[in-house]
């Protein structure tokens, strides 16, 4: 079975929602720290969802755990933005994480998104790059490499 294809268009808002939801908080809070008007379609609400899992990306699929989850849907008030909808779900219990990446994502359908890429996003990537690099430099500390000697009789 193969992966659902989504439409190109989804794409981009796949991955600043997914860059949103792997911020830390404060990081998040640092970047935009005002909120615009708004209203809750769906109030930022703490629940579980079970992590399921496969066994080298391909075996059967089996539960791996539940996971503690926030999500928010918003609705941005007045203005030209007004009336676009923008949706979260970051892990563990932080609502005002949830409310702020549901903002953003809101935001980022209407002419404020390129400024919004600049101030807050770029930042967010590199601060994303910058913890993979330094996981990786940390496993790659712990490298063993094997090497084997001939002997002159196994020749």
């Amino acid at each position: 079975m193969t992966a659902p294809s989504h439409p190109p268009e989804t794409a981009p808002r796949q991955a600043w929602m997914g860059l949103l939801a792997r911020a830390t908080p404060a990081r998040l809070a640092g970047l935009f720290p005002d909120l615009p008007a708004h209203d809750f379609l769906r109030a930022p609400e703490v629940g579980a969802v079970m992590v399921r899992g496969r066994i080298g990306g391909v075996g059967q699929p089996f539960n791996l755990g539940e996971m503690t989850l926030t999500r928010c849907s918003l609705r941005l008030a007045g203005g030209v933005a007004g009336g676009v909808v923008g949706h979260a779900h970051v892990q563990g219990r932080d609502k005002a994480h949830a409310t702020r990446a549901a903002v953003i994502d809101a935001l980022m359908q209407t002419g404020a998104a390129d400024g919004l890429r600049v101030a807050v996003l770029a930042p967010l990537a590199a601060d994303e790059t910058a913890r993979r690099a330094a996981r990786a430099a940390k496993a790659a500390a712990t490298r063993v490499e094997f090497f084997t000697l001939v002997r002159g009789e196994d020749q």
